[in-house]
């Protein structure tokens, strides 16, 4: 196992669709972005929309680890009365963009890339193809 948690692997966080999507999502941290308000308590949070979603956000808890130059965020959220589970995997490019992708743990058949702006210690902007997937502490 690659990831620090004990869970199936995200597979494919590297592939050409990973690269594809990475090429076209933004590139810095924005001042006035949704996830620059603080909305966690201290512990690393999630929140995530679009897709299935849409337009609402989903909220949980996450843990974030880091191996060498790849991070880790195994997270989870509630949806219809029951609790799912998501990792992320990526790989850093310079100081602040993480490039992988996310697979939801609660059904593998969902796996889509992803990529994170690291706005400080405490808050990743993340997009995803559908939405936002957001991190803060």
């Amino acid at each position: 196992m690659r990831n620090p948690f004990g869970v199936t692997d995200v597979p494919g966080a590297n592939d050409a669709e990973v690269e594809q999507f990475a090429a076209a999502a933004p590139r810095r941290p924005a001042s006035d972005d949704a996830n620059s308000v603080n909305w966690a308590a201290g512990e690393w949070s999630s929140r995530w929309n679009g897709g299935a979603a849409a337009g609402e956000w989903k909220q949980g808890r996450a843990r974030v680890d880091w191996r060498d130059e790849r991070f880790y965020a195994l997270f989870d959220w509630t949806w219809d009365g029951e609790t799912q589970r998501g990792l992320i995997e990526a790989r850093r490019e310079g100081d602040d963009r993480l490039v992988g992708r996310y697979l939801n743990l609660s059904n593998p058949a969902i796996s889509r890339p992803w990529v994170g702006l690291i706005a400080g210690d405490g808050r990743i902007d993340g997009y995803w193809t559908l939405g936002r997937l957001d991190f803060r502490r």
